[in-house]
This record gives structure tokens, C-alpha cells and sequence, in this order.
């Protein structure tokens, strides 16, 4: 065990204190890149994740699936989306999986579950899932308008547009209701709560007030945006590799031709990721506005993250609370139009505008990667990762690069709640978790002890062995070679030099 958790660890892991167990955050952003939040080199105002940063840790290396649905079977069952039929999905979930809730309950903690699910295969979070409360938000096309959500398992009516309701403030209410009422009627209990955001998720939905703050900034175009951030990230020593150079050519398949786009949405619509200084002026126009409300929603969510973390304060469980913050995949570049459809004449941002993020701001999102969310080249893999528990945490600001992956983040908690996997569920043998706990590499950056890390969404292939990935970019795509100590943005395919390590 590391030096900088031990004593707290081994506080948890008493069976006789259940109360002395840390209490677990878990935070989830949706559709954000690598690069968006301040403490991972963006412009966005993130004050309380700079805050957590500075407080905690952050991870450089945590890789996610690449999607959103196989990340959050990751985070919450600890094995790969394959292994439980999420990826593709292919009906309910094995019998013998079981997802945190399942492993927290026996040992006295309550499990509170805010906002997207995703699950298919264990439909209900609190009769599937094993929660206590959720407020489940399955509609990610309407944030002013739901109309498929559900409280503990029981629908929701629908949600006029003009309510007053906003999706990402409505998901951050639930979860402050249910640490008040933990701290009023179950304080004695440590709580697991899953906090699932659908933010900055398409639609670009943000309230009017938040977008104002964003205006005019990022008229400078994305090229300007991505050099910034990655010098950015330089500094503060998240990345030590080179930009990766724009793909004019790489949009996910079902993306609408730019054509159409423009046809559907106004001719300041663009498909392609090109040089800015390329782009007409209705184009550069239109385009730094959508980046405007992408940087909206996510100042929203970081101000929403804020008002829970004042409830932990209040009911004074910040101390021995960890919190961990990540986002299901990289940026998205998909343009698609669905929900409520698009009206040209509608505020862009507004609950009749339906605007997507596109692979120009994308690739800025995710700077200094290539590739964008389904991909499993580092631009659709990586996430942001912090880790805040000042019970448990002796350094504040640090850096970890060990590579890790979502199926770490089950055994993790189990391993900081003083708990360890069974092999046995209901009386049949299951397989061993395919994560490892990271609580060795919170105190100092260590080697995980396995084999490789695996990815594979929609023909995408990638493996991880030490420091080398190989990646294929869809079904038919030739396989790649990087070294990713000296080529993490993935630009010098060494795959016909070490034929044999292919």
C-alpha cells in the first residue's frame, strides 16, 4: 500500500467501524474531451475540478472505452463491456454480474444513483442496479424537456419546454436531495452515490445566460484553441507529446453529409475538420457559437459539481468522501439530428436548436489526440481522471501516469471500502474482475501487475502492452504500432519496423 492512503485504508477495511468506511463520488461527464477542463489545459471556467485537482490527484493515463454505453458497464460491473454482453448489447447482463451497489450493500453502505444509466442490460437501477434512490434521465436528445425519466424505477410524466427544467441542474437536485437525507436519516452509514451527468453530450443544449459568458471567445477558430491548450498542457505536465495534425477526412459513418447539414441547419454548417482560416465567414461565424455552448454546458456542470460538493461540506463528509471525476469517452464529432428536430430560426442552444459539437471542435476537445468518441485511438480513450479524499490523500496537486482503465475503478472501491471480490454469486462461481485496484498507484505512480489493456467499439481494435498500442481505426482499417512513452498523440505508426512485436 502507498504511504500517502495506508492509514485510512486500513481505518476502512475494520470490520467493526463500518462509520470510519470512506464514503465514494463518483462523477461522470459525458462526451467531454481530454483537454476541456482547466486542470487538463482548457480555457472553460472549471473552478471546483481545479479544485478538486488541486486538493487530489489527476491521472493522465485512464482510458475509457471509447463509448458510452461500455464505459459505464465498465465502471460499474469491473469488467469489460465484452464480458457482460454491452458491447455489442446483447440482451441482460450475465446472472452473475454484479455492479457496485451489489458489493457495497453487505457492508452497510447506502447507494444513490443522479442522472444517465445506460445499462441495457440491467434496465432498473434500484431493482437491477441495486440502488436505494435513482433518478434515472434516459432522454440525452431534450435537456430543457425530458420525456423518459424515472424516480426509483417509477416514470416520470414529460417536461414542458418552457418549466423552468434543464437537465444538468435537475440531475445535481436529486443528488442533493439524497445526501440530505443520508445526512438526516442514515448518517451513521457511508454512502456510494453515482453522480451521471448527460453533459456536454449532443444536443448543444445550454442556458442562455451561460452561452452570454462565452461569447465572442472562440472566434480565434479551433486551430488557435488546440495550440493554446496543448502548450497548456505542457506546462503542467499532463502531455510531452506533439500535436497531432488535423483529419480533414475522419467523421463517423452515420454522420449527415456536410450537404445535407447545411441544408438542415444553415450554410454555416461544417463537416470536416480543415483549417480554420479554410472555413467561410457564416461558417467560422456558426461554428465558434456551437464551441461557445459545448464550453457553456460544461461551466454549468462544473457549477452544478459545486453544489453538491458544498452539501458533502455541510453535512461535513468532505473529509473522508472520495471523489473520482472522469468523462465515458473523448469529444464527440457525430452530426446528427434527432430529438425535437432543428429550427434554423430557434437561439442556437435553446430547446428548438439541435446542434452538434462537429470534428473540428471535437478535435480541439480532445487535443493533442487524433480521433474523436467510438474510436479507440488515443483521442476516443482518454479521459480525465481525479481523484480527491483528504482522509486518504497526503499530496494535493500530483500527477499519476500509470495507465489504468474503468475496469480499475470497481476494484478500487472495493479495495478503499475495505471489501474484496468474490468468486462466488448466488452460489455459482464467477469470473475474477478484470480491473485492478488502483490504490498502490494513489499514493505513487506504480506498474499494475497485467497482461494487456483491451478496447474493441464498432470494428475499432486497439491493445495496450506496457507502453506499446497497437490500434486499427474500423473493421478493414490496417493495424498500427505506437510507442506511447515517446508518441503518446499517435503520429509515428512503427508497425513495419517491429513486424515481430505486431
Amino acid at each position: 500500500m502507498g504511504g500517502a492512503w495506508t492509514a485510512a485504508a486500513q481505518k476502512a477495511s475494520t470490520p467493526s467501524a463500518s462509520a470510519r468506511r470512506p464514503n465514494f463520488l463518483v462523477i461522470v461527464a459525458d462526451d467531454m474531451g481530454f483537454s476541456d477542463a482547466g486542470c487538463y489545459g482548457g480555457e472553460i471556467a472549471t473552478p471546483h475540478l481545479d479544485k478538486l485537482a488541486a486538493g487530489g490527484i489527476r491521472f493522465t493515463q485512464m482510458y475509457s472505452t471509447g463509448r458510452c454505453w461500455p464505459s459505464r458497464a465498465c465502471i460499474l460491473t469491473g469488467y469489460y463491456a465484452q464480458q457482460v454482453r454491452m458491447d455489442p448489447p446483447k440482451g441482460r447482463l450475465p446472472a452473475w454480474t454484479r455492479l457496485v451497489p451489489h458489493y457495497l450493500r453487505p457492508l452497510g453502505y447506502r447507494c444513490y444513483h443522479s442522472g444517465k444509466w445506460h445499462i441495457r442490460g440491467a434496465p432498473k437501477a434500484v431493482a437491477d442496479g441495486g440502488f436505494h434512490h435513482s433518478y434515472l434521465l434516459a432522454d440525452q436528445d431534450r435537456f430543457f424537456s425530458p420525456r423518459r425519466h424515472w424516480e426509483d424505477d417509477r416514470p416520470l410524466p414529460p417536461v414542458s419546454p418552457d418549466s423552468g427544467y434543464y437537465a444538468t441542474t435537475a440531475i445535481a437536485d436529486h443528488a442533493i436531495r439524497c445526501l440530505k437525507q443520508h445526512a438526516t436519516e442514515h448518517s451513521a452509514e457511508p454512502f456510494f452515490h453515482y453522480l451521471a451527468f448527460t453533459c456536454p453530450h449532443f444536443p448543444l443544449h445550454a442556458l442562455q445566460a451561460d452561452i452570454a459568458r462565452y461569447s465572442g471567445k472562440y472566434a480565434v477558430g479551433w486551430d488557435v484553441v488546440r495550440q493554446a491548450r496543448w502548450q497548456r498542457m505542457r506546462q503542467m505536465g499532463i502531455v510531452q507529446c506533439d500535436l497531432s495534425p488535423l483529419q480533414p477526412k475522419v467523421k463517423p459513418g452515420w454522420n449527415l453529409p456536410e450537404k445535407q447539414l447545411q441544408a438542415r441547419i444553415g450554410p454555416g454548417e461544417a463537416g470536416h475538420a480543415v483549417p480554420w482560416d479554410s472555413l467561410s465567414e457564416q461558417q467560422k461565424e456558426l461554428q465558434a457559437t456551437k464551441m461557445a455552448i459545448h464550453a457553456a454546458m460544461i461551466d454549468r456542470m462544473d457549477r452544478e459539481i459545486g453544489r453538491v460538493l458544498d452539501q458533502l461540506a455541510a453535512m461535513d463528509a468532505m473529509d473522508n468522501t472520495v471523489i473520482l471525476f472522469v468523462s465515458d469517452n473523448g469529444a464527440s464529432a457525430e452530426q446528427i439530428i434527432r430529438g425535437d428536430k432543428h429550427d434554423p430560426a430557434a437561439p442556437p442552444g435553446s430547446w428548438r436548436s439541435y446542434l452538434c459539437l462537429g470534428p473540428g471542435w471535437s478535435t480541439a476537445a480532445n487535443t493533442p489526440f487524433r480521433y474523436h468518441k467510438s474510436w479507440v485511438h488515443e483521442g476516443g480513450i482518454s479521459s480525465p481522471f481525479i481523484v480527491h479524499w483528504p482522509a486518504g490523500l497526503r499530496e494535493h496537486g500530483g500527477l499519476r501516469r500509470t495507465p489504468c482503465h474503468f475496469v480499475d475503478l470497481l476494484p478500487t472501491v472495493m479495495e478503499l471500502a475495505g471489501t474484496r471480490a468474490s468468486t462466488a454469486w448466488k452460489g455459482k462461481p464467477v469470473p475474477p474482475l478484470a480491473g485492478r485496484s488502483l490504490a498502490p498507484a494513489l499514493g505513487k505512480d506504480v506498474t499494475l501487475e497485467r497482461d494487456f489493456l483491451y478496447f474493441h467499439h464498432s470494428g475499432n481494435r486497439a491493445i495496450r502492452v506496457g507502453d506499446w498500442k497497437l490500434a486499427a481505426a474500423g473493421r478493414s482499417g490496417p493495424w498500427e504500432l505506437y510507442n506511447l512513452r515517446t508518441d503518446r498523440c499517435e503520429c509515428r505508426n512503427v508497425a513495419s519496423q517491429h513486424p515481430e512485436r505486431v
